[in-house]
């Protein structure tokens, strides 16, 4: 095959799972909600957050420069009878300050800020209510190599799909670096990230309902399959790599490990005796 072309087959795979990343990156559960929104003519802006370490208190912070502009932070644990907690959001120049108390592990918290300006109230976030979960620390060399190890595999999938569309192309090979590259960073380092925030390896199939892992192990039961059925069909290869990219178009983190606070039990697995000996630290009220 000729060098350029060659190149130009890679980095258009490398852009297409650049953009599949931030898509990813956008689309998740636990991705800051940022917006800019108006009171009495009076400019907000908000990045609040959806993700925090465990047992710690959540920074919420809004920029009003406006000094008139006050705000109630109200929050409570979330799918519960608990009542809304709230508090005076602090004026620290032009921000507006407040936290949401820590969580353990899985737990989540609802919250919403309501904004006042003279008799104008406000509710951020078009007056939907965000959600706070909980996760332990994960390593950072953990991280990061599970994060490279699953995007090296949706640009290897990308790059393997597109040379099936060559005459005569050459995708065995990638194909089976595909299948190894997915394996180790879903099904290896996966697993190790997910026991490090929420407890458990696995909570995807049978276990239980978390999307991410569910969709893991599609996209290697479709990359196992390709690698037995090469050399029947291109059409088995190309498929895979739709069927992948299909999967991975599914938002990060979602349908993932929630704490219940009722039965102090997590879906997809929780220690009921690790929630009673942290009682006293896992209330918001």
């Amino acid at each position: 095959m000729n060098k350029k072309v060659t190149v130009s087959i890679w980095i258009l795979s490398l852009v297409l799972t650049l953009a599949i990343a931030v898509y990813q990156r956008l689309t998740g559960p636990t991705h800051p909600v940022k917006g800019t929104e108006t009171i009495g003519e009076s400019v907000v802006k908000y990045r609040l957050l959806r993700s925090y370490t465990e047992f710690k208190s959540v920074p919420v912070k809004i920029e009003a420069e406006d000094p008139q502009v006050t705000a109630q932070l109200m929050y409570r644990r979330y799918k519960t009878d608990d009542p809304w907690g709230s508090m005076e959001m602090r004026r620290n120049g032009d921000m507006l300050e407040g936290e949401i108390p820590g969580q353990p592990r899985a737990g989540k918290v609802e919250y919403s800020i309501r904004l006042a300006k003279g008799d104008d109230q406000l509710i951020l976030n078009q007056e939907r209510a965000l959600v706070m979960r909980f996760k332990g620390e994960v390593p950072a060399f953990v991280l990061i190599f599970h994060i490279l190890f699953m995007f090296a595999g949706i640009w290897l999938a990308i790059r393997t799909g597109l040379e099936t569309l060559r005459p005569n192309g050459d995708f065995a090979i990638l194909v089976n670096w595909t299948l190894l590259t997915v394996f180790i960073g879903g099904m290896i380092l996966g697993p190790i990230v997910q026991k490090f925030a929420f407890s458990d390896f696995w909570t995807g199939f049978p276990f239980g309902t978390d999307l991410t892992d569910n969709k893991t192990l599609l996209a290697v039961i479709f990359w196992v399959v390709a690698y037995y059925l090469k050399r029947k069909s291109k059409w088995y290869v190309l498929a895979a790599a739709i069927l992948m990219l299909a999967v991975y178009l599914i938002p990060h983190s979602a349908m993932g490990s929630e704490l219940d606070y009722n039965s102090g039990k997590m879906r997809n697995k929780y220690s009921y005796h690790y929630i009673l000996e942290e009682e006293g630290r896992s209330r918001v009220s």
